[in-house]
């Protein structure tokens, strides 16, 4: 698959997983409707992979645990505490800054140059997003209001980490589907461990959406969309693969529209406009050429092979 076709497909499937997660809302816990997501997607992968004899056994374990608590388990915990103590655009805001917190993570742990490019098309998404979102960013600083910036962080933070474990699983071999499936199993042990420690019932709803927003978001929304990122991720690099998510909420925005008359205003326009901007900052080939090496001396006489 190209990397225009990974980029696209991650930011479409993420971009429309609210419709499949606010069908849910009210059902059971948050945490629990996570486990279940989860359970389901790891289950999918699982079988999947055994049908199709490619079920590996990973040969290091470190790094794909940490790429299931990060990515399927406490970065959803982060976000979803986030959005029922603030409003979800600024949730969206403070998710969008994944790019810095991937540049940042990458040359730490990698040591990838941080570039002007990166810093610059990272300000641009920040920036238009927060012209889109203006309204969300006017939030009474209360002690709530705080508690739900330190866990959107927090969450982020988790997403970031979560990338660089992928990376390192990818280093060591360990293909994006197979970490992710059994990331997400592990993943899902985990949050069933939470729902037991903090005694939420694991009550089953019985709206038949309920069931198929899990569906979504299990198939589509993990098993698919994790897939194509975290191979993004492995092809492009962190960086630039975490500017995927300041065009989610524009993409989400977009389904708002169509579904629920949602109605743009000049900020908002201009907030797509900068988020746009940066994107071609970020994936634009134009750049300085490379000068020629001078660490040679150039032969006066040609070679046939040269001829």
């Amino acid at each position: 698959m190209s990397t225009p076709f990974l980029f696209t497909a991650t930011v479409l499937i993420w971009g429309t997983t609210w419709i499949a997660i606010a069908a849910q809302v009210g059902e059971v816990a948050i945490t629990v409707s996570i486990f279940y997501r989860f359970a389901l997607a790891g289950a999918v992968m699982l079988a999947g992979l055994v049908v199709l004899g490619r079920l590996r056994w990973p040969a290091r374990w470190r790094f794909v645990v940490m790429q299931a608590l990060c990515l399927f388990c406490l970065n959803f915990i982060g976000l979803y505490m986030a959005t029922s103590l603030i409003p979800s655009g600024l949730v969206s805001v403070i998710f969008s800054l994944a790019s810095i917190f991937n540049a940042v993570n990458a040359r730490l742990f990698f040591g990838d140059p941080i570039s002007g490019r990166m810093v610059l098309a990272g300000a641009l998404g920040v920036a238009g997003l927060a012209l889109l979102f203006w309204k969300d960013l006017a939030v009474t600083v209360d002690l709530a209001a705080l508690r739900g910036i330190g866990w959107a962080v927090l969450g982020t933070m988790f997403f970031s980490l979560g990338n660089m474990a992928s990376r390192r699983n990818s280093k060591l071999g360990i293909t994006p589907v197979t970490a992710n499936a059994w990331g997400m199993a592990i993943g899902a042990l985990c949050l069933l461990l939470i729902v037991t420690l903090t005694g939420q019932p694991l009550g089953l709803p019985e709206r038949g959406s309920y069931w198929i927003a899990l569906a979504y978001l299990a198939v589509i929304g993990s098993v698919t969309g994790f897939t194509t990122y975290l191979m993004l991720v492995a092809r492009i690099g962190s960086a630039k693969a975490g500017y995927a998510t300041v065009l989610f909420p524009i993409i989400a925005l977009s389904a708002s529209t169509l579904l629920e008359g949602y109605r743009w205003t000049p900020p908002a326009v201009m907030g797509v406009a900068l988020a746009c901007l940066g994107n071609i900052v970020m994936f634009s080939r134009i750049g300085p050429r490379s000068a020629p090496r001078v660490d040679q001396p150039a032969s006066r006489h040609r070679s046939p092979e040269n001829s």
